[in-house]
């Protein structure tokens, strides 16, 4: 019997776009200084997938719970309850989970606006001592305000209905926020945690001391991406892998802790540019000598997509190449068999600073294991990981799951 083979699978979240004028007409992926993944793009199978079904929102839980092996158009029921898996909250029959996020509402000239998503990309200590605070705001409603990952956070309702018109925050950046709160002004058990939320939120002194240092406030609780618990078969039970789910993301966790997969706490795993790289590689080579597959997240590229700022968009995709990418290619010399592929989930266009539906760029290199890293830069190859040496490519999927059958050859 020959060596066991093993699976990597590299997400750089939201690195797909469109051509930016200050680059000359090319793409944050065209533009980056990428060595590592444009050494593999030599060696690689490449082309493109579409990870979002027709008429299904592009959002990141869509995205990569295709990119595992699902399809979205059965097994997807919302983001929320796929972070309830994650921070494991167990969601009993007729409960509702949102995502609930931490968001800034500035008022301009008499209009609420959508400031920020995220409120600053607040810190998760300082979010925690708010959430804290607000645990008074539920007293007498049938909700649970769970801690999440800075600005992300859990709210249940139990009993609660799950076909409400709710919008994700980051949407709407800049625009008048009033159409979209008309779901919970008119849902009194939404509106009445709303208020009460605000009045604590007001003054309290993590917010007073964010605007001391020139930082957004948490202004507002925006809970949206609801549903119940879904249904999914673990892939022990579809395809015999094993695996492990590495993330900052409590809705990427989610997929994979119903996917069967492990799915670590990872010190210093902030979501952003500061997260911690190297603790995610540890871990990810570690959990592949005992593991058949590892799916390894970075979210920092769509969330400075989000922010619609390119230079940091470059930094994001530069430290997914120099920091993960080729670390990773580093460590599986130690491994008989690994076969890698190295995709993003979504476009997150920086000219609309949203998730968009457009097949997405992908490459599988098999055997990577025996490709040196220290080639990296010096191949002299004629193309790039990018989006349109992607779409000149052969392989072209009308699905993640078709993707992740052809990847690991088993389901």
């Amino acid at each position: 019997m020959g060596p066991s083979k093993k699976y990597v699978i590299l997400v750089g979240d939201g690195m797909g776009d469109y051509p930016v004028e200050e680059l000359n007409g090319r793409t944050p992926l065209e533009a980056a200084h990428t060595p590592f993944m444009d050494m593999l793009a030599g060696y690689a199978e490449m082309g493109t997938v579409k990870t979002i079904p027709e008429g299904m929102e592009a959002g990141s839980d869509v995205a990569n719970m295709s990119l595992l092996g699902y399809n979205p158009e059965v097994c997807h029921t919302g983001r929320g309850p796929l972070e309830a898996a994650s921070m494991g909250v167990r969601l009993e029959t007729g409960d509702i989970a949102f995502r609930c996020n931490f968001v800034t509402v500035e008022n301009k000239d008499g209009i609420r606006i959508m400031a920020d998503y995220s409120a600053g990309h607040i810190t998760t200590e300082e979010a925690r001592n708010i959430v804290r605070d607000l645990r008074g705001c539920l007293e007498g409603l049938p909700l649970e305000l769970y801690p999440g990952v800075s600005y992300r956070h859990l709210l249940v309702w139990k009993g609660g209905p799950s076909a409400l018109n709710t919008t994700p925050p980051h949407d709407i950046l800049g625009q008048p926020v009033d159409t979209y709160e008309e779901v919970y002004n008119t849902t009194p058990v939404l509106k009445t945690f709303r208020d009460r939320a605000r009045s604590v939120l007001r003054d309290h002194p993590v917010n007073i001391e964010r605007l001391s240092r020139g930082q957004k406030p948490v202004t507002d609780l925006w809970p949206w991406g609801q549903g119940p618990a879904p249904a999914m078969q673990s892939l022990k039970d579809r395809c015999g892998l094993s695996g492990m789910v590495i993330s900052a993301v409590d809705l990427i966790k989610g997929i994979g802790v119903y996917a069967g997969f492990e799915t670590p706490v990872i010190n210093g795993a902030t979501g952003y540019l500061d997260t911690n790289y190297e603790e995610k590689v540890r871990v990810a080579l570690e959990g592949l000598s005992r593991l058949d597959c590892i799916y390894v997240h970075i979210e920092a590229p769509d969330e400075t997509s989000h922010e619609g700022d390119l230079k940091k968009k470059l930094t994001a995709i530069e430290d997914f190449d120099r920091r993960v990418v080729g670390p990773i290619l580093k460590g599986i010399v130690a491994f008989d068999s690994v076969d890698l592929l190295v995709v993003t989930d979504h476009y997150t266009p920086l000219s609309v600073r949203t998730h968009v539906p457009e097949p997405v760029p992908f490459m599988i290199v098999r055997d990577a294991n025996k490709i040196a890293p220290t080639n990296a830069g010096n191949c002299g190859f004629n193309r790039k990981f990018c989006e349109k040496d992607a779409q000149k490519a052969d392989l072209h999927f009308q699905s993640g799951s078709e993707l992740f059958s052809y990847f690991v050859q088993k389901c």
